[in-house]
C-alpha cells in the first residue's frame, strides 16, 4: 500500500483545502502584506518527514536562513542540491503519477504581525504566485491546504487560521517532484522552492473580487464590456477613465452593461496607447490600465484592429544566471526594452505565463503576446506514441482544465494577450480539446493556439515548429495539395483556411540562426503566413565557478546531472549575461519594419508596420569612400501611412575614382522613446557606387628552380621554402584549413533541407568532417622552387587513414613593389560531404608583442556568414582578439568577417601588418578570421574556461566558408549557402607597418 506521503505527492488532483477561485492579478488600495524577505528553511531528501514543523510552537532556530522568493537549489552553495537540465527526458522514473520516494522536500516557516484593523476584513488570503512543484500550507498550526501549477497563482482562505497581534506562523512543504511534475516537462531548468511573491491580502466587505473590461476598437470608437464579480453588498460600483471623460455607474450586477466611448486612439504593439481605468467600490478601488483594441480572425488572416499582425517574435522564458525564474522587474523592463531596440514585436511565453508584472510591461512598452498555459508532457512522447500521455486521460482533466483556468482568469485584462496557448508539446488528446472548448466559452474573443493540433480539431490558428522553407511556403499557397504534417488531404485543406504561424523557428543555438531573411520574405508573398516566434530569446545559463574561482555559465551536465540534454539549454539570441548575438543583429535586420529600395536618383521607402506611420522616424543618409564618411544629411520623407509606400529624391553622390563608394540611408527614433533613445537606428539599407575597377593581373612566371635553403623576398623571410618571418615578426603559414570548431548546428541532426543530397540519418555534419579527418589534416610537401622574385610550393594534404586529399599551390611574389602571396587550393575526387570552409591560417606567436586586434575595411561590425549577411554592411572597423568572438556559452565557430578588402593587424594599439585580399576571377572576396585559439582547440573545449592560454593569434584567411543553418532544432543549411568541396583561389597583397619596409 502507498504511504500517507507517497499518495499525496502522487494524487493528479490540482488543489486540495481553502483554495479560492482563480480571479485577476489586480492593483488594489485594498490592505496587503507583503510576505517576501528571510525564511527559516530545512531540506529534507524524502517527503516522509514528520509534520510538527507546522505547529506555531516548534523551535526553528537551529533551520537555516533562505530569500524568498528563491529556488532552494540556487541558494545554500550546493549544500541544498544542484539545478537540473532536461528538454525532453524526466529526471525521475516514467511512472505516472508517481515519482520516487527520494524526492527533497523544502520546509519554510516565517512570523508573521497581522496589521492594525485587519480584523475587519471579511476574508483574508495568503496569495502564492508561484511554488515549484507540489506545496502545501500551514497557519498557525491549521493545515489550510495544498495546491500544484508551478507557474500559476493560488490564494488561499486564512481567514479562520490568522489571530491579531504579532504571533503568526505560516508553513510552508514544497516538493521537489509531484504528479504535477508530469505536466511540467519544459525544456527548462529544474528548480524547486517559493520563486515568486508570496502575499498576504485583507479582502474588505464590499469589495471587487475580480474585474475584466473586456475592450474593442472600431474606427475611432471603443468599446468596453465590464464584467464585476463582487457580493451584491458591493454595489453601487462605478468605473472612471478620467481622460476619456468616462463615468459609469452600476447599480446592481444586472446593471452593468457596455460602456461605448465616442474618440480613443487604440493599442497596438506598435502603439500602445493605454488609458488609465479605477473600478470602485464604497470599500475598494482597483486600478487597471486599458487599451483599446478588437482581435479577430477573417477568412485566413489574423487581424488587430482590422489590420493584418505579422509576429517578429521570441519565445521568451523566464530565465537569470544567477537568480533562475526569481523576477526582477528593472531586468524585465531592460530585457523588453532589448527587445524592442532590436524590433521583436511579440512574445510568447513558453511554456507558461510569466511573472504577472511581466505583462504590464508588454502592455506599456508595446508587444503581442501569445500567452501559454504552464503545460508540457513531453518525455511521454517515446519515439511518438505518447504512451501514457496525462492530456489524453480523463485521471488528469480537472488538473489540466485548473491550470488554463488560472491562466486566462489571472491574465484576461491585458491588451497585449491577444491568443491563448494550450500550452507546448504534449501530444494530443481529449483534455487539450475540454481546454479548448473551456477557453473558447470562457473567452470568445481571443483565439486559442496549441501547435499539436496538427488537425485543427479544437484550435483556431494552424500552428508549427521548425517547418523548412519550402513546407512554410506550400502552406501559404493557395491551391498547394502538398501533404501537411499529420493530417489527411481534408484536414490539411481545413487547416490551409486558417492563419499560420510558426510558434517556433530557427532555432538559435550558438552561433546562427541562418537563413532568418528566406522565411521573412514568405510572410510578404504570402498572406496567410503571419511570422513566428524564434526559439528563443536568451541562453539559460546558471553563473557557477571552478574550483580556482574562474566563473562561467554552467549548463545541463555541469551539476552532475543523472540523465541531463547538455548545452541544449543555451540557444538564446541573447547570451546569459545579456549580451545580445550576433544573430540577434541578423534578426533585426532581416524583421526591420521600413524598408528601402534604391532605383536611380530616387529612394522606394515601404512602411511594413502594423498601424504605425513614419512620423516618428528621421531618415539619413551618408556617403563614404572606403569607409570613410565624406558626405551626409537628412533625407525629407513625409509620413509614410503603414502597408504604404513613397518615393523620395536620393541626394548627389561623390564618387570616388580610386576608392569603393557607399550610399547609406537610414531611420532613426525622432524622438526618444521608453525603450531607446533619440538617434536609435531602426532600419538602414546599402547601395554599392563605386567605379568599377579591373583587378591586377598576375603574373606567369617561368625558370622555376629547386630551392630548400634561406630566402629573402620582399618583407618575407623564408626557410626550406616555409614562411618564418614577416616584417620581421615571427609568422608561419599559410597552412590550409578546411575545419572549423563545429557550431551547435554543425552538431546537430535534426532534419536536413530536400534536395540536400549529404543527408544521413541521425549524423552530423560535424561527425562527417571528423570521419573524414578535417580536424587534423597533414601536409606532405611536394615541390618547393623559386625564381629571382618569387618562391612557389606545392603541398598534398590530407588526414591519417584517408585516401582524400587537397593540392595546395602556394606562390610568394613581389608586384608592384608590394609582397603578393597566392593560393590555389584542388580537392582531389572522392569527397562525399560539405566542406566547413576553404581556407589558409597563420600563426602569429608573441615575439615582439602580441597582435591582439584588427582594423578592417570589409563587411562588419558583427560576424558574418553565407546565410546571415543582412546585418552586415560595407565599412571600416576595428576590434581587440577578444571582441571579434562572440562568447558562446560551448567554444565553437565565431568571428568570421566576410567580404574583405583590407586588413591592418595591430599589437598594442600600433600597426603592424597590412593585407589587402584581392577578388578572385569570379569577384567573389574571402573573410577573416582571427582569434587566440585555433579550431581544433575551440573544438575541444566544452566551456570557454577550458581553453589554453595562448599569446598566439591565428589568423585564417577563407575563400569560403559554409553556412549556418539552425540544424539543432530545424533545417539544415539551405543548398545555397552548403560549400561543396570545390578549387578556390585566394590573393593577398601583404606589406609592413612601414610602406617602405623590405
Amino acid at each position: 500500500m502507498p504511504s500517507e506521503h507517497s499518495a499525496y505527492v502522487s494524487d493528479t488532483a490540482p488543489w486540495r483545502g481553502a483554495l479560492r477561485p482563480a480571479r485577476s492579478w489586480l492593483h488594489s488600495d485594498a490592505p496587503a502584506l507583503s510576505l517576501n524577505g528571510d525564511w527559516r528553511f530545512r531540506l529534507s531528501p524524502t517527503a516522509a518527514v514528520a509534520e510538527d514543523f507546522a505547529a506555531a510552537g516548534f523551535d526553528d532556530d537551529g533551520w537555516e536562513g533562505i530569500p524568498v522568493p528563491a529556488h532552494w537549489v540556487l541558494e545554500g552553495d550546493g549544500a541544498w542540491g544542484r539545478p537540473i537540465y532536461t528538454n525532453i527526458q524526466f529526471p525521475f522514473p516514467i511512472d505516472p503519477p508517481h515519482v520516487p520516494d527520494e524526492n527533497p522536500t523544502g520546509d519554510y516557516r516565517r512570523r508573521f504581525g497581522l496589521p492594525d484593523g485587519w480584523s475587519d476584513a471579511e476574508r483574508v488570503l495568503l496569495r502564492f504566485d508561484g511554488v515549484e512543484s507540489l506545496f502545501k500550507v500551514w497557519v498557525n498550526g491549521v493545515e489550510i491546504g495544498s495546491a500544484s501549477g508551478s507557474r500559476l497563482a493560488h490564494e488561499f482562505d486564512v481567514t479562520s487560521a490568522v489571530r491579531p497581534g504579532e504571533d503568526n506562523v505560516v508553513a510552508v512543504r514544497v516538493h521537489q517532484w509531484s504528479a504535477a511534475s508530469y505536466l511540467e516537462d519544459q525544456d527548462q531548468w529544474w528548480l524547486p522552492g517559493i520563486f515568486r511573491d508570496v502575499t498576504l491580502l485583507a479582502r474588505p466587505a464590499g469589495g471587487i473580487e475580480d474585474v475584466w473590461l473586456r475592450t474593442g476598437y472600431d474606427d475611432g470608437r471603443g468599446r468596453i464590456e465590464a464584467e464585476i464579480t463582487a457580493d451584491p453588498s458591493a454595489f453601487p460600483v462605478t468605473l472612471r477613465i478620467p481622460e476619456l471623460g468616462v463615468e459609469q455607474v452600476w447599480r446592481t450586477a444586472s446593471d452593468v452593461a457596455p460602456v461605448e466611448v465616442a474618440a480613443v486612439r487604440p493599442w497596438s504593439a506598435e502603439q500602445p496607447r493605454l488609458y488609465d481605468a479605477t473600478v470602485s467600490s464604497a470599500a475598494e478601488t482597483v486600478t487597471l490600465r486599458v487599451g483599446f483594441r478588437t482581435v479577430e480572425i477573417r477568412g485566413d488572416r489574423f487581424l488587430v484592429n482590422g489590420r493584418r499582425v505579422v509576429f517578429h517574435g521570441m519565445n521568451r522564458h523566464e530565465a537569470h544566471p544567477e537568480r533562475g525564474r526569481v523576477f526582477d522587474e528593472a531586468h524585465a523592463r531592460e530585457d523588453l526594452a532589448r527587445m524592442k531596440r532590436f524590433n521583436v514585436n511579440a512574445i510568447r511565453t513558453s511554456h507558461y505565463p510569466p511573472h504577472p508584472r511581466l505583462l504590464d510591461l508588454a502592455d506599456e512598452l508595446g508587444f503581442w503576446v501569445v500567452l501559454e498555459c504552464d503545460l508540457e508532457t513531453h518525455g511521454f512522447d517515446n519515439d511518438g506514441d505518447w504512451t501514457g500521455n496525462p492530456t489524453d486521460d480523463p485521471a488528469w482533466r480537472a488538473a489540466c482544465l485548473d491550470r488554463i483556468e488560472r491562466t486566462v482568469e489571472r491574465d484576461k485584462n491585458h491588451p497585449g494577450v491577444v491568443m491563448w496557448s494550450l500550452g507546448n508539446e504534449a501530444g494530443t488528446g481529449v483534455n487539450l480539446a475540454a481546454m479548448a472548448a473551456w477557453t473558447h466559452a470562457r473567452d470568445p474573443e481571443r483565439p486559442v493556439h496549441y501547435e499539436g493540433d496538427y488537425t485543427g480539431d479544437y484550435t483556431d490558428v494552424y500552428s508549427r515548429m521548425y517547418a523548412t522553407v519550402p513546407e512554410a511556403e506550400q502552406i501559404g499557397t493557395d491551391g498547394s495539395d502538398a501533404p501537411l504534417l499529420g493530417c489527411t488531404p481534408a484536414q490539411g485543406a481545413r487547416q490551409r483556411t486558417k492563419p499560420f504561424l510558426l510558434c517556433e523557428y530557427a532555432h538559435a543555438m550558438g552561433n546562427g540562426p541562418g537563413a532568418l531573411d528566406q522565411y521573412e520574405e514568405l510572410v510578404h508573398r504570402h498572406p496567410r503566413l503571419h511570422g513566428g516566434f524564434v526559439w528563443e530569446w536568451r541562453d539559460h545559463g546558471i553563473l557557477a565557478r571552478t574550483a580556482d574561482g574562474t566563473p562561467y555559465h554552467a549548463y545541463g551536465g555541469d551539476f552532475g546531472e543523472v540523465v541531463h540534454d547538455g548545452n541544449f539549454v543555451m540557444d538564446g539570441m541573447v547570451l546569459s549575461d545579456d549580451v545580445p548575438t550576433p544573430g540577434l543583429h541578423e534578426f533585426k535586420a532581416v524583421v526591420q519594419p521600413i524598408r528601402f529600395a534604391f532605383d536611380g536618383d530616387r529612394l522606394a521607402v515601404t512602411n511594413l508596420r502594423h498601424s504605425a506611420d513614419t512620423s516618428d522616424l528621421a531618415f539619413r543618409w551618408r556617403v563614404e569612400h572606403d569607409g570613410t564618411v565624406v558626405a551626409s544629411g537628412d533625407l525629407e520623407v513625409a509620413p509614410v501611412a503603414a502597408g504604404e509606400s513613397a518615393r523620395v529624391p536620393l541626394p548627389a553622390v561623390p564618387v570616388a575614382p580610386d576608392a569603393e563608394t557607399w550610399l547609406t540611408v537610414e531611420a532613426v527614433l525622432a524622438a526618444a522613446t521608453a525603450w531607446a533613445p533619440a538617434g536609435h537606428e531602426v532600419a538602414t539599407a546599402q547601395q554599392d557606387r563605386s567605379v568599377r575597377r579591373p583587378v591586377p593581373a598576375g603574373r606567369r612566371r617561368t625558370g622555376w628552380l629547386p630551392d630548400e635553403g634561406t630566402f629573402a623576398l620582399g618583407i618575407a623571410e623564408f626557410t626550406g621554402g616555409s614562411l618564418t618571418r614577416l616584417a620581421g615578426r615571427a609568422v608561419t603559414g599559410p597552412r590550409l584549413e578546411l575545419f572549423r570548431a563545429p557550431t551547435d548546428n554543425d552538431e546537430g541532426t535534426s532534419d536536413r533541407l530536400e534536395g540536400s543530397d549529404d543527408a544521413l540519418p541521425e549524423v552530423s555534419s560535424a561527425q562527417l568532417w571528423r570521419r573524414d579527418g578535417l580536424d587534423r589534416l597533414t601536409t606532405r610537401r611536394i615541390a618547393v622552387a623559386r625564381t629571382a622574385d618569387a618562391l612557389r610550393t606545392v603541398d598534398r594534404v590530407s588526414a591519417a587513414n584517408s585516401a582524400l586529399s587537397v593540392t595546395v599551390e602556394s606562390v610568394w611574389s613581389v608586384e608592384d613593389g608590394e609582397l603578393e602571396l597566392r593560393v590555389e587550393i584542388e580537392p582531389a575526387r572522392g569527397w562525399r560531404t560539405v566542406w566547413p570552409r576553404i581556407g589558409v591560417r597563420f600563426e602569429l606567436p608573441d615575439g615582439t608583442g602580441p597582435v591582439d586586434g584588427a582594423d578592417w575595411f570589409g563587411l562588419g561590425p558583427h560576424e558574418s556568414y553565407p546565410d546571415s549577411l543582412r546585418a552586415a554592411r560595407t565599412g571600416r572597423f576595428s576590434a581587440d582578439v577578444g571582441d571579434l568572438a562572440a562568447g558562446y556559452a560551448r567554444p565553437q565557430e565565431t568571428g568570421h568577417r566576410s567580404g574583405l578588402r583590407r586588413l591592418t593587424l595591430t599589437s598594442g594599439g600600433t600597426e603592424v601588418l597590412h593585407l589587402t585580399a584581392l577578388p578572385d576571377t569570379r569577384g567573389r572576396r574571402p573573410g577573416f578570421t582571427l582569434a587566440r585559439h585555433t579550431p581544433q582547440q575551440l573544438a575541444r573545449a566544452a566551456h570557454p574556461h577550458e581553453l589554453p592560454e595562448s599569446a598566439t593569434s591565428h589568423l585564417i584567411i577563407d575563400a569560403a566558408q559554409h553556412g549556418l543553418g539552425s540544424r539543432a532544432c530545424g533545417p539544415d543549411v539551405w543548398p545555397e549557402f552548403a560549400l561543396r568541396p570545390e578549387a578556390r583561389t585566394l590573393r593577398l597583397r601583404i606589406t609592413g607597418a612601414d610602406p617602405h619596409a623590405g
